[in-house]
């Protein structure tokens, strides 16, 4: 212990893993999260700018509404922003109505008595873990605060200290190689193929037979019908007016089921004839229009490992064994096999069924035959999901982590860059 700065074991550190599709919470050494708070926020600006007054009255200040239960209620005028672009923090005001809430609401205790241990994406600017090392100790007065890029605790969280890391999750698809420990910034290889590019495939081809999507919100009753009839439902009558970005992102949340209930991967590249045989999905959208879904159930995620026939991609997006492979290459020769003997896959957008099969397959034919392939993938979707959480709060546990962390005391004495001194 680093002059008995920060109590040890008495006082649970806590885990914040931040990422586009939501935040994850929760103790270090527990092995499930306190809270998932959605990374999306309901925002209501309620100052008039045509008012005369300089100072608006304040049943008109600007309001938020964060939490999965806030953000479904419809109410006019409500836009849904999130503080997250490109993986990296944009709106600080924001994010830190996230972390009051969260705070207030699930951890239920006083910021200043728990250590914080946060994930950043592996790319994330010097200026930006400056600032969130200055907010966590300035206005939440923690005890101690440690960054660690989130490759890094996914592959902790596998039981690797060495690595690539495939993640892909709901805003982009990256490999990150880690070795002991350490990203190697120099050959990160990202991808814009993600969850939310398939979410988007998946309402195009929707929108292209008539499928009309209807959020739940809408929908006051509706009737059973036959396979291919219309639907028969009733609107609901005393709705606000909703804004447009509130409304697409319910009826994204309507595609994102859709998604995870009928997609799957071919074990193979993509060949019409060979899927025809496979049996179709059942699916039944909130309006109650239901249908089987057959051959596009393996045409749309294909798109993340072949993107050169699907349309509205630019040429230069390569497929996901190539991402992998093109990480590999730009390291240093010595660590590839250890690289290639452990590919593990982390991330939402990964549990389509299929993904690790078919990554297998294309990894195995654009592998060197020197070296031996080998995909680590946790079995169960809590652990894929939440993996960089689950490496923090392993991390963050581990006794002979505590003299790692930036205490109070270094903070006061060298300011917010100690970040860069003492979290690599």
């Amino acid at each position: 212990m680093s002059g008995g700065v920060y109590g040890g074991d008495e006082v649970g550190a806590l885990v914040f893993d931040v990422g586009h599709y939501s935040i994850r919470a929760g103790f270090a050494g527990e092995d499930s999260l306190k809270a998932e708070v959605p990374s999306y926020v309901g925002f209501l600006d309620g100052s008039d700018p045509n008012a005369m007054d300089t100072q608006p009255p304040p049943s008109q200040e600007k309001k938020y509404f964060i939490d999965t239960t806030a953000i479904h209620v419809p109410q006019k005028a409500v836009e849904i922003i999130s503080f997250l672009k490109d993986g990296q923090i944009e709106d600080w005001d924001l994010f830190e109505k996230m972390l009051d809430h969260i705070y207030s609401k699930h951890i239920r205790s006083d910021p200043k008595l728990h250590p914080v241990l946060m994930s950043e994406t592996s790319w994330n600017e010097r200026k930006k873990r400056e600032k969130l090392t200055e907010l966590m100790f300035e206005k939440y007065n923690i005890p101690a605060f440690f960054l660690v890029k989130n490759a890094v605790l996914s592959a902790f969280a596998n039981g690797r200290s060495t690595g690539i890391v495939v993640d892909s999750g709901a805003s982009q698809t990256s490999a990150v190689p880690v070795h002991d420990g350490f990203v190697l910034q120099n050959a990160i290889v990202r991808s814009p193929l993600a969850g939310d590019f398939i979410t988007m495939q998946c309402r195009n081809y929707l929108e292209e037979h008539n499928i009309e999507i209807v959020p739940s919100y809408m929908i006051a009753s509706k009737e059973a019908v036959n396979e291919s009839a219309s639907p028969k439902w009733t609107k609901k009558t005393n709705l606000p007016e909703v804004t447009k970005s509130w409304h697409n992102h319910m009826v994204k949340e309507v595609v994102q089921d859709f998604q995870a209930s009928v997609l799957q991967v071919h074990d193979a590249p993509y060949d019409k004839e060979a899927v025809e045989n496979i049996p179709t999905a059942h699916y039944e959208f909130p309006n109650g229009y239901n249908q089987d879904f057959g051959v596009e159930r393996f045409q749309i995620p294909e798109a993340l490992f072949d993107p050169s026939n699907i349309k509205g991609v630019p040429g230069s997006v390569i497929g996901l064994a190539q991402i992998v492979t093109t990480s590999v290459g730009m390291c240093d020769v010595d660590i590839k096999p250890s690289l290639y003997g452990s590919v593990i896959v982390t991330g939402g957008n990964t549990l389509i069924p299929g993904f690790t099969d078919r990554l297998n397959r294309d990894l195995s034919s654009k592998t060197p035959p020197s070296m031996r392939l080998k995909i680590v993938s946790s079995t169960g979707s809590v652990e894929r999901r939440y993996s960089a959480w689950i490496g923090g709060s392993i991390l963050a546990s581990l006794g002979t982590f505590q003299q790692m962390w930036i205490s109070k005391q270094e903070y006061d004495e060298g300011g917010k860059s100690q970040v860069d001194r003492k979290c690599p």
